[in-house]
């Protein structure tokens, strides 16, 4: 298992990005949290297996294909506690 922080840069706020991001980590069985941040940014920490946070990250980019400018991603210790996905305000 690993973990990921995401920020997700660009016109990512108002368009449905955190509903849209939490169905997709759901589909993938990831758990973790989408919010956004007061920059107007979106952040996303995701958790579980490589391959299933690959495929999340490339189904939220062609999701919002004209809205994500740029994307940071951060490694991060898994937490055995987060174990849902879910979006925070």
């Amino acid at each position: 298992m690993v973990a990921k922080k995401i920020t997700f840069i660009g016109s990512v706020q108002g368009v449905g990005f955190r509903f849209t991001a939490n169905s997709i980590a759901q589909r993938y069985r990831l758990a973790g949290y989408v919010r956004n941040l007061s920059n107007g940014g979106v952040e996303m920490l995701v958790q579980g297996a490589q391959q299933n946070i690959d495929d999340c990250l490339i189904d939220i980019a062609e999701s919002f294909a004209g809205y994500i400018r740029d994307r940071k991603i951060e490694d991060l210790p898994p937490d055995p506690a987060c174990t849902d996905f879910k979006i925070t305000f």
